[in-house]
């Protein structure tokens, strides 16, 4: 165990590691290997590896130390080399960053640490040397606070709560009567680390470290266990990301944007990450350290000086004034800028993707700390991709990949009403920090964002600024306003990777954390009221605003074009009415998979007849009422078959039992009763006699049609007649494809394809005329998978209902799982929801198995997927795989699919 590598170096030009190694050194630790390679100016460091947090929680934390105690202080004494400074020196010491990399980016979600290395001793070194007591104090001050916050569990006691060591801070300041960070003197400073300290002892019992190698394996061990920490749970299973990828370690000389006015750190970008605007933007803050501009405490500066320009058109801001208060990096430190501007165009064309880059500043020296695939948009993540492959730099296939199937999502969302955008009243401006159009009520805590959204309420989360802490939140909301931060504060940025509008640096809001009031230009919205937000501009609207379909065309339209260039796998829709079918069209779907005709019965007067169906005494009763429902069905099919004219439809015979079309309230039966003309009595118990102990596995589907036949009769005609009217009519119909349910033995389906077949030719005789059809089945009981090769030689065509059939393979029931699930999520015994993203080693198997047995006895037999994972990425490229016709998805899950389907035929051909 002892010869296993652990720890690997970069600095100098040099790394042991490479932009390769994404699984081993995480993203971060990945990233500034290859930045090093590439002749970036990256501070000096070593990288723990991914490998070492799974032995952290599987030997424990004096173990996991132990081993690496040889290779650390190996690294250690590397960095020193280059720095020229020793780690824990009193008169001249090395200062170190801890920070987290997991392979995939995960803002703000596990935990960071500046400063390291500092104590009584070491401060008055650094201040000596640097001439500057003050730095050496404020560096020492925010330490202790996030030693003491990260390390030690220094956390506020509730969510009314401040931060305790922001209580000390504005104690102080009302102490002094002075308003900013930047107004306290050296002394304050040095008064707020000994407070600082006092706290820790009261709190914790200990007190504060002070040798650095003791601070050092706390911080390391720290971020291991941020890991497993609840918001970064909590964002892992937000973005399927396992949790035995585990995170690395990246420690690095630390370099100082507070060492004064030629100082300074930032964050940015190589394109515009809200809308893939090829246009380097970022932001800034002069005398400061990366945490100020990230966390939102002060609202930031832009890089260049268009973006100033924009933001202070965006404010009312005259020239003179931008100039005079919120002037560009491009203005403040023109060679500094004009070195980030050269290195974030290398960074881009390097590796080929938009680049989320940090930065500091010291002394007018710039130093690059990390670099990332910037997190985006939907509209900028397509834009991206497009422009690239314009340029040259990605290709077709790179394009399309580039591009995640459900962050498209995104862009078929709602935009504001474009008439009622301009009568909406105007309340406040912020930063447009992520775009779209959300409307909701004002929540200002992330769990009650929660509790609100399982009463179905629609959101705004309203924050001074967000923390990590505040993702359940941000996930429920509809949208996230913020008073502080700025384009890459944690909101903004964790708002464009999840999608949610944003509007950050709203700087007139007034938040009432304990009164839960927010107050703009001296008037009070209360908790519960409603406001709306456009993230594109940035602007805050009082009320709820109207919205309209998004126009999909553009850049959009383009990658879907291309999707459907490189995919092998059709995608069909879900869909029961016309107007669902027309949206499926407009978004590309190639056919209808799956029509349930029983959503139909539940329109308008239609149920009546139903029910007269269901309480009939005999087949003479239900052929009665089943004849009022055949010209309402076949003018539904007509409808349906008409706006997919040319293309396949799936019509699915009756599928549920017959007790979920009946009332079961005693109000409800005795209104029943009036209209039908019969007894309450009679309705009850007849009700009584339809209910079964497990529903989902009695009377439906095939059962029910074989029991009642006339039942599949009246659909089959209506089915063929609807497409046979519009024959005549000269209209071009869809291609009819009857499915039969629930089948789990041939001879259900022999019986139900005889009555389908026997009716359908005394159509055509009636007619004179006839269309082209064929029956298949629905594979959703295990047994029909397992004897697929039997029921081929009957069914024309295959349709996986994946629903079902993870309920019948798994024996989860769909309607109670989430009594459990949370928990087999959390104990790791599931990875991910089994009804959200197909259960590729059970029932997949059963899939695969399945299309081969299929088609060892019907050759050419057509086989597609219905259920819910038609539409999720993952079971659209096992689907490929498993060699399907087509997927079948919800209308607007159809680009989704349409994307994963090229991106699986394209993994394909890399695999050969």
């Amino acid at each position: 165990m002892s010869q296993v590598k652990r720890v690997y170096t970069f600095g100098n030009k040099q790394a042991e590691g490479n932009g390769k190694m994404r699984e081993l050194l995480g993203g971060k630790g990945a990233n500034l290997a290859e930045m090093n390679l590439i002749g970036m100016p990256v501070p000096p460091g070593f990288t723990i590896t991914t490998e070492v947090c799974t032995e952290y929680y599987k030997l424990g934390k004096d173990q996991v130390v132990e081993l690496l105690k040889p290779e650390v202080e190996k690294a250690v004494k590397y960095v020193e080399e280059i720095m020229g400074v020793k780690f824990g020196n009193n008169e001249d010491p090395l200062l170190l960053s801890v920070r987290s990399g997991s392979r995939a980016s995960m803002p703000g979600m596990m935990d960071t640490i500046l400063n390291l290395g500092l104590n009584d001793e070491a401060v008055a070194g650094i201040a000596k040397k640097s001439g500057n007591e003050r730095f050496a104090w404020d560096s020492y001050r925010r330490f202790v606070q996030m030693y003491g916050d990260v390390v030690l569990g220094m956390k506020p006691a509730s969510k009314e709560e401040e931060d305790p060591f922001e209580v000390i801070i504005h104690t102080l300041k009302e102490e002094k009567g002075v308003h900013n960070d930047t107004d306290l003197t050296t002394e304050d400073l040095k008064d707020l680390v000994k407070r600082f300290k006092a706290a820790v002892k009261e709190v914790t019992g200990h007190d504060f470290p002070t040798s650095p190698w003791e601070q050092l394996w706390g911080a390391v061990c720290s971020v291991f266990d941020s890991w497993m920490n609840e918001r970064a749970i909590l964002y892992r299973q937000l973005n399927k990301i396992p949790e035995e990828w585990g995170t690395a370690v990246n420690v690095q000389a630390m370099v100082f944007g507070n060492m004064g006015e030629t100082s300074a750190t930032g964050v940015c970008f190589s394109r515009d990450s809200s809308t893939g605007e090829n246009l380097f933007n970022g932001e800034y803050l002069v005398n400061a350290q990366g945490e100020d501009v990230v966390a939102g405490i002060r609202t930031p500066q832009e890089i260049t000086i268009i973006g100033s320009q924009r933001w202070a058109e965006r404010k009312g801001m005259s020239e003179a004034e931008r100039k005079a208060t919120f002037p560009s990096l491009e203005e403040v430190m023109p060679a500094a800028y004009k070195e980030l501007f050269d290195i974030q165009k290398k960074m881009d064309t390097y590796f080929k993707d938009m680049q989320d880059m940090e930065f500091t500043i010291q002394d007018g020296k710039l130093w690059m700390l990390q670099t990332r695939a910037g997190k985006r948009t939907g509209a900028a993540m397509v834009k991206i991709a497009m422009d690239m492959l314009r340029e040259g730099l990605i290709t077709e296939e790179e394009a399309i990949l580039r591009v995640e199937p459900n962050k498209l999502d995104e862009l078929l969302h709602p935009v504001f009403d474009k008439a009622a955008i301009k009568s909406a009243k105007t309340i406040s401006r912020g930063l447009p920090a992520s775009p779209g159009a959300a409307t909701g009520q004002i929540v200002f805590f992330a769990d009650d964002a929660e509790a609100w959204a399982n009463q179905g309420k629609e959101t705004i989360l309203v924050r001074i600024e967000t923390s990590p802490e505040d993702l359940k939140g941000m996930n429920v909301a509809n949208g996230i306003l913020t008073a502080r931060g700025g384009m890459t504060s944690h909101a903004a940025v964790v708002a464009r990777g999840m999608g949610k509008c944003c509007v950050s640096g709203a700087s007139n809001l007034k938040i009432d954390y304990k009164a839960r009031t927010l107050e703009i230009d001296g008037k009070v919205y209360n908790e519960g009221d409603f406001i709306s937000l456009n993230g594109t501009t940035g602007e805050v609207y009082e009320g709820k605003v109207a919205t309209q379909k998004p126009e999909l065309s553009g850049d959009f339209g383009e990658i879907m074009k291309l999707a459907d260039k490189y995919a092998k796998m059709l995608v069909r829709t879900n869909a029961d009415t016309p107007h669902d079918a027309k949206v499926a069209r407009e978004f590309g779907a190639q056919g209808i998979g799956l029509c349930r005709t029983e959503h139909m019965f539940f329109e308008g007067d239609r149920i009546k007849s139903v029910r007269e169906m269901i309480l009939a005494n005999d087949e003479a009763g239900r052929r009665k009422a089943l004849a009022k429902l055949l010209p309402i069905q076949r003018e539904d099919f007509e409808g349906l078959f008409e706006v997919m004219a040319g293309l396949a439809v799936t019509v699915r015979l009756l599928d549920p039992p017959l007790h979920e079309f009946v009332p079961h309230e005693e109000k409800q039966q005795r209104e029943m009763a009036a209209e039908l003309g019969i007894t309450f009595e009679e309705v009850r118990e007849k009700v009584h006699s339809l209910a079964e102990v497990n529903p989902m596995l009695g009377h439906r589907g095939c059962r029910l049609g074989n029991t009642y036949p006339e039942i599949t009769e009246m659909q089959a005609r209506a089915i063929i007649e609807a497409a046979l009217n519009l024959k005549k009519k000269g209209v071009d119909a869809a291609k009819v494809e009857i499915m039969v349910p629930l089948v789990g033995n041939v001879k259900e389906l022999e019986y139900q394809k005889d009555i389908i077949e026997t009716t359908i030719a005394k159509v055509f005789e009636e007619y004179g005329d006839t269309v082209e059809y064929t029956i298949g089945t629905m594979i959703e009981v295990p047994r029909a998978a397992v004897t697929a090769d039997e029921i081929a030689k009957v069914a024309q065509f295959f349709s996986f209902g994946t629903n079902d059939l993870t309920q019948m393979t798994l024996g989860f029931s769909r309607d109670d799982i989430g009594k459990f699930l949370p928990e087999y999520l959390k104990r790791g015994i599931l990875k991910v929801d089994p009804f959200e993203v197909l259960d590729q080693d059970g029932v997949g198997q059963l899939v695969k198995g399945a299309v081969a047995k299929g088609r060892s006895t019907r050759e050419n037999l057509k086989c597609g997927i219905c259920g819910e994972h038609g539409g999720e990425p993952s079971s659209v490229e096992f689907c490929h795989f498993a060699g399907l016709n087509y997927v079948s998805c919800s209308p607007y899950r159809v680009p989704i699919a349409r994307l994963a389907a090229a991106q699986a035929a394209i993994k394909e051909s890399k695999m050969k």
